[in-house]
């Protein structure tokens, strides 16, 4: 059987931005490959990514990145009403974004380890498997 992963928004950016966690982004995509693993996205995924990396480091980068992310070997999985109601169930739950909310439930509907680098979305992980990344360390802010 071939196994499959649903990638949060935060693992891909791990990956692209070569932050903690990005080597185990990297070996499942390689397994995806090699056809020993089966990669998926939420279609909110995409837009996470466009506007994280356009605030971060403008809109070129963000088209170069949404380019990138489409060329490796990853599904996207559309808004659909089994999807938007399971995202639904879970906004309705737990505390989560409704962006988190349909990348779990994306998990949830494919089956698949959620890989992510989100605490938020460690409240899920009784209902998925999930494989948490290191989480980033909180910033002390000084005035």
């Amino acid at each position: 059987m071939v196994d499959r992963y649903v990638l949060d928004t935060s693992a891909l950016i791990a990956f692209v931005q070569n932050e903690p966690g990005a080597e185990t982004v990297g070996k499942i995509l390689r397994r995806a490959e090699e056809k020993t693993a089966t990669v998926f996205i939420s279609f909110i995924t995409l837009a996470e990514l466009y506007y994280i990396i356009w605030q971060e480091e403008g809109e070129s980068a963000a088209k170069e990145l949404i380019v990138l992310v489409k060329s490796l070997p990853i599904s996207i999985i559309e808004s659909q009403e089994r999807v938007t109601l399971f995202a639904g169930r879970l906004k309705a739950k737990f505390r989560l974004s409704l962006a988190d909310a349909f990348v779990a439930a994306t998990a949830l509907i494919i089956t698949g380890v959620l890989i992510h680098k989100d605490p938020e979305l460690e409240q899920v992980n009784k209902l998925m498997t999930t494989e948490p990344l290191p989480f980033k360390s909180k910033k002390n802010k000084t005035a």
